[in-house]
């Protein structure tokens, strides 16, 4: 060996097929960006937790993004040392840029999605999404900040030409180099050394955070061994899945309504509130201006103080108000498959009453499969934003537009109706990630948090859009016959518990609703249901107020015009599976995280904003309870299954 070469060209013969300079700073100059980037991410959203933030704790909550960085580094390197040249080095390298692509993809996804829901990214979800691609891509477009796209733009034309442009200017920088002509045979074994040390960091990936800790074992790990981690789970729990096991015929599957001496030809109008929670409308929160239409409505209306949904998701919480139901308890908007539904759905048992049925929403038709849905529901007549008229509205999210686009369609099917009874429901979206409020009634100051500011507004809006209806409904002589039901589908979260949106959220903010019926000549000096209550006891509710009886089936729910059983426990399950479940009796709640947080439970008359977990006092009692939404989940799923 020359005496001009230096210790680093002689440690780079040592690594076989890494003769050039130029093949170090071809790996290096995308290796090095990737592992600071991947770190980067990771380091902000552990910043972005509740609690302390010391170097022990966030070092903690990196190992398994520093050891898979580690040995994903080690894995390029020693393969591009076992591939000096021909076609397996283009092999190796083609393969390099695209697994970086990938991974990268897969990082950059989970870390937007841990910041707009505060949850981790898994199989399941990207199993969910991807063939519904042509549904998510309004998402997309509105719903991903620009900067974002352009800085993952400009990262994905590094990550394919950055190496290439930078090898090159480095050669013509420093010239051509040569390789000796052989190299001792015991250099082989150091990139065989390299790949088992790759493989060994690789493995102590996956074995960090199986400990549940506060912030959770799925986030522990880094996000591209996590998604990898949960496939393969999903595999092997199809392969033994006992999902296939006998159905269960619903109790409800065979009901339908008789009149009665009590039964009333009235309306039935649904007002669908999208994202909203009690917290953020001024009847529940006199201090909150956001709703002042609706405070003064609820002073004339039936009003649940602790209402509930069973599931955090815009169509699971319409298949209960609706039909009356727990929904599937799958990722899937399963119930818009034909014969999805497994019980007569309020629409359906009107109908055969005479009653005209329509659903007017200001989303598209593909917006959790609702076209399909309401079909399933037993609407006769739906009309989505495609059939509506959008000159001189404005978007409000990424699938719809403001809730007034309704106000047109509405008041045409209505003087087509003439006289005749119907039921219609008004599906808003304003309400909906990622916070738009139209400005057509100015906007407010409510909070210094954007997010939460806009949030607040788009409720503000809603209280708009109903006050507009009703007035639509007086000025054509179909206020005063009309039973309105007025709903959340389900709350929203704002970093309380380090949880945004909903889907996966299981705390108050997330789960509590606004629930109020007013029916003109009714709770005229307004009256108030303590609960707990949740969306199946609407149908209950406006059949008694018309006054039916239900033959041949039984529904779960209980009007809110009788007494709710004291001991009566209400169960909840989040969107995406296995993340996690909550039952409630009484105001004891608790809080199953599948292990990848410790369990909770609260007593919400002590602590209604969920802050001390008295889990490690409640042992037997959280044993009893897990068992129960265990059963809970299997017995509902199985009233599912043809």
């Amino acid at each position: 060996m020359s005496p001009r070469e230096t210790e680093s060209q002689r440690f780079s013969y040592s690594l076989g097929g890494l003769w050039y300079r130029r093949d170090w700073v071809y790996l290096l100059s995308l290796l090095v960006p990737f592992v600071v980037y991947n770190l980067f991410l990771k380091a902000t959203s552990v910043l972005s937790q509740p609690g302390e933030h010391g170097v022990f704790r966030i070092l903690d909550l990196m190992q398994s993004d520093i050891f898979f960085n580690l040995g994903y580094a080690l894995l390029w390197i020693g393969l591009f040392a076992v591939a000096p040249k021909g076609l397996l080095r283009r092999v190796v390298v083609v393969l390099f840029h695209a697994v970086v692509i990938l991974v990268l993809l897969v990082t950059t996804s989970a870390h937007q999605y841990f910041q707009e829901t505060g949850t981790t990214l898994d199989y399941d979800i990207i199993a969910l999404q991807l063939p519904k691609f042509d549904e998510i891509k309004p998402m997309l477009a509105y719903g991903v900040p620009l900067l974002a796209w352009v800085l993952f733009a400009a990262a994905l034309l590094y990550a394919i030409l950055g190496p290439f442009v930078v090898a090159r200017a480095v050669q013509r920088r420093g010239g051509a180099q040569t390789s000796p002509a052989e190299t001792d045979a015991a250099s082989f074994l150091v990139p065989v050394g390299l790949l088992l040390l790759a493989f060994g960091f690789g493995f102590l990936s996956l074995l960090v955070g199986y400990s549940p800790t506060e912030a959770g074992t799925s986030f522990a790990r880094a996000p591209f061994v996590h998604v990898v981690l949960t496939g393969a789970e999903e595999a092997v729990a199809k392969e033994g899945s006992s999902d296939n096991g006998p159905s269960v015929e619903h109790p409800a599957a065979g009901a339908n309504l008789v009149p009665t001496v009590r039964t009333q030809r009235r309306n039935v109008v649904l007002v669908h509130l999208e994202s909203t929670r009690p917290q953020s409308v001024t009847p529940y929160n006199k201090g909150l201006e956001t709703t002042p239409f609706l405070d003064e409505l609820s002073k004339e209306s039936l009003l649940v103080e602790r209402a509930y949904t069973t599931v955090p998701h815009t169509s699971k919480a319409s298949v209960s108000v609706n039909c009356g139901i727990s929904p599937h308890l799958v990722q899937r908007t399963a119930e818009a498959e034909p014969g999805g539904i497994p019980a007569p759905c309020l629409a359906d048992l009107l109908n055969e009453q005479g009653y005209k049925t329509v659903l007017f929403q200001s989303s598209t038709k593909g917006f959790d499969d609702f076209g399909d849905l309401a079909e399933n529901f037993g609407y006769e007549e739906y009309y989505s934003l495609e059939s509506m008229d959008t000159e001189g509205f404005e978007r409000s999210n990424y699938f719809g537009y403001e809730d007034d686009i309704m106000l047109k369609p509405s008041e045409e099917w209505l003087k087509e109706r003439g006289d005749e009874p119907f039921m219609a429901e008004y599906l808003l979206g304003t309400g909906h990630h990622d916070y738009k409020p139209p400005t057509h009634y100015g906007l407010k100051d409510f909070s210094e948090d954007d997010k939460l500011d806009r949030y607040l507004n788009c409720l503000r809006y809603q209280d708009f859009f109903l006050r507009n209806l009703m007035d639509q409904y007086k000025e054509l002589g179909r206020y005063e016959d009309t039973i309105f039901v007025i709903f959340g589908d389900h709350g929203e979260g704002f970093g309380e518990h380090g949880r945004y949106a909903h889907d996966d959220n299981p705390y108050e903010e997330a789960l509590r609703v606004p629930l109020l019926i007013h029916a003109p000549g009714w709770f005229e000096s307004g009256e108030r249901v303590e609960g707990p209550s949740n969306h199946t006891d609407v149908l209950p509710t406006v059949l008694d107020l018309l006054g039916y009886e239900v033959k041949y089936g039984e529904y779960p729910g209980y009007s809110l015009l009788r007494a709710i059983p004291e001991d009566r426990t209400l169960m909840f399950s989040c969107l995406n599976e296995d993340k996690c479940q909550a039952s409630i009796e009484g105001t004891k709640k608790y809080i199953h995280h599948y292990g990848d947080r410790p369990d909770e439970f609260f007593d919400l008359s002590e602590d209604p904003l969920e802050k001390r977990n008295l889990a490690g006092e409640r042992s037997e009692e959280i044993k009893e309870r897990r068992d129960e939404l265990v059963a809970w989940r299997s017995h509902t799923n199985a009233m599912y299954r043809r």
